[in-house]
């Protein structure tokens, strides 16, 4: 475990539940700590940092009036000259990028060509049930019996069967409305009890989202905003990916071995699927469209050198789109799933500069991200507005309802609980009402971003203090660190089904930390 030990923590929250009448303490968060989870090495010789070119994922053309995907099995050069091999929406990692403009529906047509079953949740996505990508909701491979699945059993529990899913064989139309505001989200696997061995062996892409309100700002764009996919990966001795299953065929046992329940942590840092890429950049401001992909790793980015005077990192964007001001920044501390959207002025170094992009959570191999190499001046017409966005800020006082959720590990195969329960298809935690505006006390034992469908989110506070430095704006994902309470207003809108909210710790959520909420 890198940071922090599980059973120490476990022993203090036990020793202060009493005080707290809930079974943790109302602690603020720990800042400056790590990610809870086991380094798992890599087999083979790697290479130097910023050897390796950087490049952006393609862009996604529609087939008339629908975008076609298929998830299959291929090989990619990850590390120089060595094959590995990976499951790809088309093949490739990331996936293709999807572009999309807000209120105009999308629709995408995914075609299973894998030997296990999937889901397709975009993330971040204001979706209806039916498309949200819920983790019974199987494409099962063509030729598979169609049969209702099961929560894949694990010792000591139960299987439990879900007669609401609903299964298609071979391939899946998703419909994505995006009444919603400009934003950078992703889509990834979502299957029940193996999405974090899939999103690690590759499926995973960028869907973003423009409007008008952003076109309207003198933003860098084109060439100059470039989405940022950061992942750790292990490699093995024969260039696979390394990942600890405890079933390799990811057909009927999920999870990972006991010493990698925490989650899994790699020694190497992907940017879009490239080993600490180098990037040739002009003298000017860059959009940085920063996605944390990794399974459980946590990251504090910054600019090394800084830029003089400090504050390289000007930050305009999060989970769900522009903030209402820029915020600057030295470093951004970045939890699994979590998107901040920034600027980087390279126009504030002289040209032949180097600057780094490091990591100050980690060491070793796992210390930079990627390398800017600035190469010439070029005439920049950008800039970062004093204002970005007008935000509606939701009154807590007009919540209907306030709900405790306690993320905990009880131990055990299925030790990561909500409320001292693993996830059930058939039981729903929550019951919002349509139109109505909640208030969440999310409350931790490790490490744990909490992901809610459907909703994003304002945060109103962690512990006895306001948000926090990474919180403005609206969310999907809030970074709940150890011995930490957060409250966060939500109003649940449009769609009425069942949805799901978990930890994005990947290892975390397929052993059983995440519930429904069910909406009407």
């Amino acid at each position: 475990m890198s940071g922090f030990d599980r059973r120490t923590f476990l022993t203090v929250l036990a020793a202060a539940g009493a005080g707290a009448g809930i079974g943790v303490p109302l602690l603020s968060g720990i800042a400056g700590s790590s990610s809870t989870g086991t380094v798992l090495r890599s087999q083979l010789a790697l290479p130097e940092p910023f050897t390796v070119p950087f490049t952006v994922p393609p862009v996604l053309a529609p087939t008339g009036d629908r975008y076609e995907i298929v998830q299959r099995a291929a090989t990619a050069e990850i590390l120089p000259g060595v094959p590995t091999p990976i499951w790809g929406y088309n093949g490739i990692f990331p996936g293709p990028t999807i572009v999309s403009r807000s209120g105009d529906p999308a629709v995408v047509h995914h075609r299973n060509a894998l030997p296990v079953p999937v889901v397709a949740h975009l993330h971040g996505g204001h979706t209806p049930a039916s498309s949200d990508g819920y983790p019974t909701d199987l494409i099962v491979p063509a030729g598979a019996m169609p049969t209702m699945p099961t929560m894949p059993g694990m010792p000591g529990m139960p299987t439990l069967a879900d007669p609401r899913a609903t299964v298609t064989v071979g391939e899946r139309t998703y419909t994505y409305p995006l009444r919603q505001r400009a934003a950078t989200l992703w889509y990834h696997d979502h299957r029940m009890g193996f999405t974090g061995a899939s999103v690690w062996r590759g499926l995973a892409g960028f869907h973003l989202v423009h409007d008008d309100e952003e076109d309207a700002l003198p933003l860098p764009r084109g060439d100059r905003d470039l989405p940022l996919m950061i992942a750790d990966r292990a490699f093995a001795a024969d260039g696979s990916l390394r990942y600890p299953s405890v079933d390799p065929t990811l057909q009927r046992t999920p999870g990972v071995s006991t010493a990698y329940s925490g989650g899994v942590l790699g020694d190497v840092i992907l940017v879009n699927g490239r080993p600490w890429p180098l990037a040739p950049v002009p003298a000017v401001r860059h959009r940085l469209r920063i996605l944390n992909a990794s399974n459980a790793r946590r990251y504090s980015l910054a600019l090394d050198p800084p830029p003089p005077g400090g504050g390289g990192l000007v930050q305009i964007g999060s989970d769900g789109g522009l903030l209402d001001r820029p915020r600057v920044h030295d470093a951004i501390e970045v939890a699994p799933a979590e998107r901040f959207d920034v600027v980087a002025d390279f126009g504030r170094y002289p040209v032949g500069s180097k600057v780094t992009l490091v990591n100050r959570f980690g060491s070793g191999s796992t210390a930079v991200v990627m390398r800017f190499h600035v190469t010439r001046r070029e005439r920049d017409d950008t800039r970062v507005p004093a204002t970005l966005s007008t935000i509606e800020q939701l009154d807590p006082t007009h919540a209907v309802a306030t709900r405790t959720l306690l993320f905990q590990d009880h131990g055990g195969a299925m030790g990561w609980q909500i409320n001292g329960h693993p996830f059930s298809p058939g039981y729903a935690t929550a019951t919002p009402r349509l139109g109505s505006i909640e208030v969440w006390r999310l409350i931790s034992d490790f490490h744990h971003p909490i992901h809610l469908h459907l909703v994003h989110f304002q945060v109103l506070g962690r512990g006895l203090s306001g948000p926090g430095a990474y919180d403005a704006g609206w969310k999907d994902t809030l970074d709940l660190r150890p011995a930490e309470e957060a409250a966060i207003v939500a109003r649940f809108d449009d769609y009425a089904g069942r949805f799901v909210f978990h930890c994005h710790n990947l290892e975390h959520e397929d052993m059983a930390m995440m519930a429904n909420f069910q909406t009407a």
